[in-house]
C-alpha cells in the first residue's frame, strides 16, 4: 500500500500565501474604488449579492460586514453621501446605521426623528435610518407622524434584532437606579422586575445617555448595547435581559428616489378612508380580491382632527406590479387621501 505524501505546507509557506493573498485582494480593492465613482452599487445590495454567493468558511454576516465596508469606503472618494439617523452614537439606531451603510460612511447623528425626515426632505442627507415598529412595545408614534407630513419615501427596510445588556461600573448587587430610555426600559420590564426589584427606574433621552451616566455613577446601571458598554468603559452586569428573546426594531430607510424593484418586496402606503360602516371592511377587502398578502397595518389619529384616522398599510408585492397597481386604483376610489410610501426589499431580521 503507498504511503500518502507528506503536506510540504509549512508555517512560513503559509505566511507567504497569505502575503500574497492580501496583496492581491489590495489591488483589487483599488481597481473597484476606481470603478465605484462610474457606477456606484449599495452597501446593501453588495452586501446582500455576497451573502447569496457566500459558500464558507466565513459566516454571512460577517462576509456581508465586509461588503458594507467596502461600499463604504468606496464612497467615500467620490460623493460621500450623508445618512442621518436618530442619535446619538452607540444607540441601536447608530447600529441600524452601521448594519445597513458601513461604518466608514458619512454616519450623521441627529437629535429627533422629525430632524431625520428634515435632512433627508431638504437635500442636507442623501438617506436617513428611523425606528418603525418592534415587535414588543408596537409603532413607533413619532416616525408615523413624520410620514404624515413629510414627502420622503421609504426605499429599504432593516429588522434589527435588540439585544439589551445591564452595564455599569460597579457589582450589580449596588445597582440602586437603572437608566434607559423608555422603550429599553419596558422591554426589559420583567427582568428588572425580578432581578433587580427594588431599583428606582429612571427615563432618559437614550440608552448612550444612560450609559454616560452609568460610567460616572456606581450605583447607577444602564440598560444599552454590549457597543455602549464597550464604547464607555463598562462593565455588562448582565447580558440579553429583553423579556422577549425575538425582539426586533425594524428600522425604515428613508429617501428621495425610490428603489429599484428586486423581486422580494414590499410595499407601504398611508390612506385615509371616509368614517361610515364597513368603509375600512371595504377597503380591506381590496387586497383579498386581489391576493395580496398584508403585513402590517397601523390606525394613526389626524393631528387637530378628532374622528380622523390614517391606515398605515404594507403588503407584500412591488407597486408596479400589476396585482399591487389595480389595487392601488381600487383603493383610491374609496380613500379620501392615499399615498404610496415605497416599494422596498423584504429583508429578514439580522444581528
Amino acid at each position: 500500500m503507498a504511503k500518502k505524501k507528506a503536506s510540504r505546507t509549512t508555517p512560513a509557506s503559509t505566511k507567504r500565501e497569505i502575503d500574497r493573498l492580501d496583496r492581491e485582494m489590495l489591488k483589487l480593492l483599488s481597481q473597484r474604488a476606481e470603478l465605484a465613482g462610474e457606477a456606484p452599487v449599495p452597501g446593501s445590495t453588495a452586501a446582500a449579492k455576497a451573502v447569496e454567493r457566500n459558500r464558507g468558511p466565513l459566516a454571512d454576516e460577517s462576509v456581508a460586514a465586509v461588503f458594507r465596508e467596502i461600499v463604504a469606503a468606496c464612497g467615500q472618494l467620490s460623493k460621500p453621501e450623508r445618512i442621518a439617523y436618530l442619535g446619538p452614537e452607540h444607540t441601536f439606531s447608530h447600529t441600524a446605521a452601521i448594519e445597513q451603510f458601513g461604518a466608514a460612511a458619512d454616519l450623521v447623528p441627529v437629535g429627533t426623528i422629525a430632524a431625520v425626515f428634515e435632512e433627508v426632505e431638504q437635500g442636507a442627507a442623501a438617506y436617513g435610518i428611523v425606528p418603525l415598529e418592534n415587535s414588543t412595545d408596537g409603532r413607533v408614534t413619532d416616525t408615523l407622524e413624520c410620514f404624515a407630513q413629510s414627502q420622503v419615501s421609504i426605499c429599504g427596510e432593516l429588522p434589527l434584532r435588540i439585544h439589551h445588556c445591564l452595564v455599569g461600573m460597579g457589582p450589580r448587587a449596588k445597582v440602586g437606579r437603572v437608566e434607559s430610555k423608555p422603550q429599553a426600559l419596558s422591554q426589559c420590564r420583567n427582568w428588572l422586575a425580578k432581578h433587580l426589584p427594588n431599583a428606582e427606574c429612571h427615563p432618559v433621552a437614550s440608552t448612550a445617555e444612560a450609559a454616560q451616566t452609568a460610567a460616572a455613577a456606581p450605583k447607577v446601571a444602564a440598560i444599552a448595547s454590549a457597543q455602549a458598554a464597550t464604547e464607555y468603559g463598562l462593565d455588562v452586569l448582565a447580558a440579553n435581559i429583553e423579556d422577549n428573546k425575538d425582539n426586533v426594531t425594524r428600522f425604515a430607510v428613508i429617501g428621495r428616489e425610490p428603489a429599484a424593484k428586486t423581486g422580494n418586496d414590499k410595499t407601504a402606503l398611508m390612506l385615509e378612508i371616509s368614517h361610515e360602516p364597513g368603509a375600512l371592511a371595504d377597503a380591506m377587502a381590496v387586497f383579498k380580491r386581489n391576493r395580496l398578502n398584508m403585513t402590517w397595518i397601523e390606525s394613526f389619529p389626524v393631528a387637530g382632527s378628532r374622528g380622523r384616522y390614517l391606515f398605515f398599510i404594507e403588503f407584500i408585492g412591488h407597486s408596479a406590479e400589476a396585482r399591487a397597481k389595480k389595487a392601488i386604483a381600487s383603493l383610491e376610489k374609496k380613500s379620501q387621501q392615499l399615498v404610496v410610501l415605497g416599494s422596498y426589499a423584504s429583508r429578514e431580521p439580522i444581528g
